[in-house]
């Protein structure tokens, strides 16, 4: 599976931004998706996922009422729509991959990753 993540760039504190990640494969249902970030200095971090059908989702607790994360299994994409973001949502976005269709929130559960894509919030 090749991830594909997009949509990431210098935006303003307060903004808005939506990430896509397309993906390869026929079977994008089987996959649970999730969007984790790794800014300077730190640790990957958790932000989202969602179940392979779509119907469940969790965040990370400080992120929750912004961002939104979301599927369209026909276009085999993940999207995570970030709002009023701040200068410390700057960092750089994964899109993930599980060989499973139950969403998790740890990144040592998922199988592939993209490459990422930056985000940067000026104050």
């Amino acid at each position: 599976v090749q991830l594909q993540a997009s949509g990431g760039g210098v935006v303003q504190a307060g903004a808005s931004l939506r990430l896509s990640c397309t993906t390869s494969g026929r079977t994008f249902a089987a996959y649970a998706m999730g969007w984790f970030r790794q800014a300077p200095g730190k640790e990957r971090e958790f932000v989202a996922a969602i179940s392979g059908s779509g119907v469940r989702t969790h965040y990370a607790d400080s992120l929750k009422g912004r961002f939104t994360i979301s599927r369209d299994n026909d276009k085999r994409t993940v999207n995570l729509q970030m709002s009023v973001v701040t200068p410390e949502d700057t960092a750089v976005y994964y899109c993930a991959a599980r060989r499973h269709t139950v969403a998790a929130t740890n990144s040592n559960d998922y199988d592939y990753w993209g490459r990422g894509t930056q985000v940067t919030v000026s104050s």
